[in-house]
């Protein structure tokens, strides 16, 4: 009888190998792709030993081996377990009824929003001229809060002129991340999580890792003023551009800055 393939077999073996990707590239923005290797290479062993070549003794010891280390993967990768389930949950990669939604907001909206996008532009153009360093989080679906307490209240409109002084060098808020959050600039002085990302260049300081490593840990929007350069970039989806124009952070903006009012 000879060996036969179904539709069925064929999704199993693509829902598989998705599942392992997205494993594979969580495990990776965390700097741990040698743990995902010598987890997939323990899992293929065992499947040899206990499905292909049924050895009964060592099978049952790979048996009870893979019980208690599922247990064990939860403890050491809760972190990126709940970060992988609240990207499964994230509105924003419904892209689809996100664009539907948009068209049916409010029409005074989107002349509030562009007013904020310029505002903030205006900024960052000003601040890469001065080679002032800034670090600005925009807030989308997920909330922010947590990270928002670890810095100083604002709660303001947002304005060019103060998002320049926040970040004025050897003020007291021009360390750390500045939150916007609901069209308001929420909290400065915030502490984000730095990037583990073994790729990102050596060129890229600080405030580079922090933007990458608030997008892997949420679906913000980070933008950063390089305080050697002057140069513009911004993270988003745990990737980082660098090099970018304000012509082109405007259009990123106009994009995204409407997702963030709840």
């Amino acid at each position: 009888m000879g060996f036969q393939v179904s539709i069925k077999d064929v999704i199993d073996i693509l829902l598989v190998a998705v599942l392992l990707y997205q494993s594979y590239r969580l495990l990776k923005s965390s700097g741990a792709t040698n743990v995902f290797i010598g987890i997939f290479t323990f899992i293929v062993a065992w499947f040899l030993v206990s499905h292909v070549f049924k050895m009964e003794l060592l099978g049952t010891i790979f048996n009870h081996l893979m019980s208690v280390g599922a247990i064990a993967l939860i403890v050491i990768f809760q972190e990126e377990i709940r970060t992988f389930f609240s990207r499964i949950g994230n509105r924003s990669n419904w892209r689809i009824l996100n664009q539907l939604s948009r068209r049916f907001r409010n029409a005074t909206e989107p002349s509030e929003t562009d007013q904020n996008v310029l505002h903030i532009v205006m900024a960052c153009k000003n601040m890469a001229k001065s080679k002032t360093g800034a670090l600005i989080v925009i807030e989308r679906k997920q909330d922010l809060r947590s990270y928002a307490q670890t810095g100083e209240d604002i709660d303001a409109t947002i304005s060019s002129r103060l998002i320049e002084n926040i970040f004025f060098k050897n003020t007291p808020l021009h360390d750390g991340a500045l939150i916007v959050s609901n069209r308001r600039l929420l909290s400065a002085a915030c502490i984000l999580p730095v990037s583990k990302n073994q790729q990102i260049p050596q060129r890229l300081g600080l405030r580079h890792r922090a933007a990458l490593g608030i997008t892997e840990k949420s679906d913000a929007l980070a933008i950063v003023v390089s305080e050697e350069t002057g140069g513009i970039s911004y993270a988003l989806n745990e990737q980082i551009h660098t090099g970018v124009k304000p012509e082109e952070l405007e259009s990123i903006l106009s994009q995204y800055m409407g997702e963030d009012v709840k």
